[in-house]
């Protein structure tokens, strides 16, 4: 028995259906960004402790080794002795002096007080690198 004009536009219906589906997916494939292969999720360490794309032997060490001892030179010039106005006190004994050179905030304890300092007093100090940034330090009138 011959089929029916509506079982052929049923069946022609499920033929495009499957094409269609067989398009996306191959289309979903070729067109994938999901995940990354292994050489592009690893990261290396530098000399200084950053990471980098760049692999180790690929790395310019001399040149790292250089900028690092910079960083270092210039951390122990931090050491010298800066100017600031007090800009805030707290009652629980920390306080903010603002740097006259940059206008930086920089954090200091009551402990660090060679002398008692009350707001807007123009103090002295060093300053000290920590985890958090810097503090002042030995801060005198």
């Amino acid at each position: 028995m011959a089929e029916s004009f509506t079982k052929k536009e049923n069946t022609k219906k499920k033929i495009k259906k499957l094409k269609d589906k067989q398009l996306r997916r191959d289309d979903r494939k070729d067109n994938n960004n999901k995940g990354k292969t292994l050489d592009d999720m690893i990261v290396y360490v530098d000399v200084n402790g950053h990471f980098t794309e760049v692999p180790p032997h690929l790395q310019n060490r001399d040149a790292d080794l250089a900028k690092a001892r910079k960083a270092q030179e210039s951390a122990a010039h931090h050491n010298d002795d800066f100017t600031g106005i007090v800009t805030y006190m707290s009652e629980k004994g920390f306080g903010f002096i603002t740097e006259d050179g940059t206008g930086e905030n920089i954090f200091f304890h009551v402990g660090q007080l060679s002398v008692t300092v009350e707001k807007h007093n123009k103090v002295s100090y060093k300053k000290e690198l920590t985890p958090r940034g810097y503090q002042a330090v030995e801060v005198k009138k």
